[in-house]
């Protein structure tokens, strides 16, 4: 009889438009909008990349050519140099294939930029730098040429005080924070779904929950058959939303992708629980509580930084407690540690938060759905 029911729930469930427009269309279209407007930011504005400079009458200064040639060889140089005259110079910096022009005197370096952003910044610096080294060489000369190849050997050694360190283990790009939103978007949206579970077994609500009353099949035993196909339901959604992100839009999950899955799979069952258990609720008309539930889905996400991604750490930094009760940020936090730690002791604690959280919304739904009984059907 259980598998029975569980059969021609799927087979309801799968023709619910709920399902098809909110779980799977929307969340779709909405990450092919994101990739769009952030695909390439965070490479284009947040990560360094070699400064393009022209660099203009270089013969009048071998010294900088040795110089240059030696920071080409590294693997990411400072500057990615284009030799050529002083009109070429000018032409390549009016159309922004260059950053900025160093005119290569013969006792110090010039510089023209045409704005003030970092690139800029960093030219001058490397101007400035180069003019003051160039003084302590010729000074040494004029007084103990004996001492310019200890000099020069001094100034170019490279002496870094600092170690560089990661103090992030994988994906740093703030922009993804977008897509781990709009996946916990999709595992609440699953409340829709869930929500017809408790309005489809409630009699005075659907005409479906007068007859499955009337029906000699266990309440308990149907609502566990309705409960558990949106739970397969969602799951399937929930899979196709992470492989979409992740293979087609190439969306950075980080190396544990199998536990983005099980996150992105809890995540889901989570939000059927909670409008199960939404739904289960008063007697209230069906759509006036998909519409409470709707609203409150999104703001859920609001808070949890789907509009705004700086949202959920103003929250973290003010009123902290919100982000560990909010389900959508406790399932976009679940991805982020997976990204940033090395170690799952974070994940672990979020994806029990999010069990807990399934326990008592499905035990909800559930005891206020059985206990309600009718006069008259």
């Amino acid at each position: 009889m259980f598998l029975h029911n569980l059969k021609y729930e799927l087979l309801a469930g799968f023709r619910a438009k709920e399902l098809v427009i909110w779980l799977l269309i929307f969340p779709i279209a909405l990450a092919v909008l994101f990739k769009v407007a952030f695909g390439d930011i965070y490479e284009k504005y947040e990560v360094f990349s070699s400064i393009p400079a022209a660099v203009v009458d270089i013969d009048r200064n071998p010294s900088l050519k040795s110089v240059l040639d030696g920071m080409e060889s590294s693997g990411e140089p400072l500057m990615k140099v284009t030799y050529t005259d002083e009109e070429g110079a000018k032409e390549l910096l009016k159309k922004d294939d260059v950053e900025g022009i160093i005119y290569a005197g013969a006792d110090q370096l010039t510089l023209t930029v045409s704005g003030q952003g970092m690139s800029e910044t960093l030219l001058k610096t490397f101007c400035d730098q180069y003019n003051k080294n160039a003084k302590i060489i010729t000074d040494t000369a004029k007084k103990d040429p004996s001492k310019i190849a200890a000099v020069t050997s001094i100034l170019m050694k490279e002496t870094n005080a600092v170690k560089d360190a990661k103090l992030v283990r994988g994906n740093s790009n703030y922009y993804d924070e977008y897509f781990y939103n709009l996946i916990a978007m999709v595992a609440l949206f699953g409340a829709l779904i869930g929500l017809t579970v408790a309005v489809d077994n409630q009699a005075n609500l659907s005409p479906l929950g007068a007859r499955k009353n009337c029906s000699p099949t266990p309440k308990s035993l149907s609502l566990a058959a309705s409960l558990i196909s949106r739970f397969v339901l969602q799951t399937l959604c929930m899979t196709i939303s992470v492989t979409f992100e992740c293979f087609v839009l190439k969306i950075d999950f980080g190396d544990r992708l199998g536990l983005v899955y099980l996150a992105a799979i809890l995540a889901g069952i989570l939000g059927v629980s909670i409008g199960f258990a939404v739904g289960s609720i008063g007697t209230m008309e069906a759509k006036l509580k998909q519409t409470i539930l709707t609203s409150v889905l999104m703001i859920f996400c609001f808070l949890s930084g789907l509009m705004d991604a700086g949202m959920k750490q103003r929250i973290a930094e003010n009123v902290p407690f919100i982000n560990r009760i909010n389900p959508a940020a406790v399932i976009t936090d679940s991805f982020h540690a997976l990204n940033v730690y090395s170690d799952t002791k974070v994940y672990t604690e979020k994806i029990i938060t999010m069990l807990i959280m399934t326990a008592v919304f499905s035990m909800l739904g559930f005891i206020l759905t059985r206990r309600r009984k009718y006069a008259s059907l």
